[in-house]
């Protein structure tokens, strides 16, 4: 679906994420721990291998609302890779991570259409507003490669649950719909081999601004990657924002 596109009726309930923050019961552990979703086959998948993980910082505190970043994968990579962006600056910036595997290879917009993925993130974020408390004016939906892709398409489709997008690298953008105006962080680098940065950000870029999107984009001396230096930006740029 073009980005410009009118959405259908129907595209309106695709894509669409339905849990939101609420307040968080009994005490919940810090730290690293698997999401445990993995059994759980009500998205359709058949590979219940396929979970996630989420991070808290150690000085989270329920009567603090923490930031959170909802962290995508490359195509075949899996949650833990999703997390080595923000993992090493989650503690100094109180931030909860939660990073969650794609149903397959890679996410499933990218395969033709949303579905399983959708489902599997809108449990996990249940999940985890049910437990900690969140901040609703800081979270974010970040991704890198094919990942980056589906935070922009998830991002602008709910809109109305993400204040922030961060997209390292990304290939494209397919929104089933509009929701509000997020902000956008994209980084890009200019010898990337593996999605030109001419056919993918620089074109991106100029449609999201077009439409009235703020946005912060940086394009590096690099590759198909995300530079400490990047991801130190992008995290001071959400917490300050």
């Amino acid at each position: 679906m073009s980005f410009f596109q009118k959405p259908s009726k129907d595209a309106l309930t695709e894509g669409r994420l339905l849990a939101r923050p609420t307040k968080p019961t009994g005490t919940a552990p810090l730290g690293l721990q698997p999401l445990g979703l993995n059994g759980d086959r009500s998205d359709g998948t058949a590979q219940s291998d396929r979970d996630g993980c989420l991070y808290v910082p150690k000085g989270y505190r329920a009567n603090q609302p923490a930031p959170l970043v909802l962290m995508m994968h490359g195509a075949g990579g899996n949650a833990s890779n999703g997390l080595l962006p923000f993992r090493n600056l989650a503690d100094k910036n109180g931030l909860i991570l939660l990073s969650v595997d794609s149903r397959n290879r890679t996410w499933d917009v990218i395969r033709g259409g949303y579905g399983p993925d959708v489902a599997f993130i809108d449990r996990a974020l249940a999940q985890t507003f049910s437990r900690y408390a969140i901040d609703p004016t800081h979270i974010a939906v970040e991704g890198f490669s094919d990942g980056a892709s589906y935070a922009l398409s998830l991002g602008i489709t709910n809109g109305d649950l993400f204040t922030h997008v961060i997209a390292f690298s990304p290939g494209f953008m397919a929104p089933a719909a509009q929701k509000s105006k997020p902000r956008m962080f994209i980084s890009h680098g200019k010898w990337d081999p593996v999605l030109a940065i001419d056919r993918c950000s620089r074109r991106i870029v100029p449609q999201l601004q077009r439409a009235g999107y703020e946005l912060l984009y940086r394009e590096f001396n690099g590759f198909h990657t995300v530079p400490g230096a990047i991801a130190r930006e992008a995290l001071a740029w959400f917490i300050s924002k």
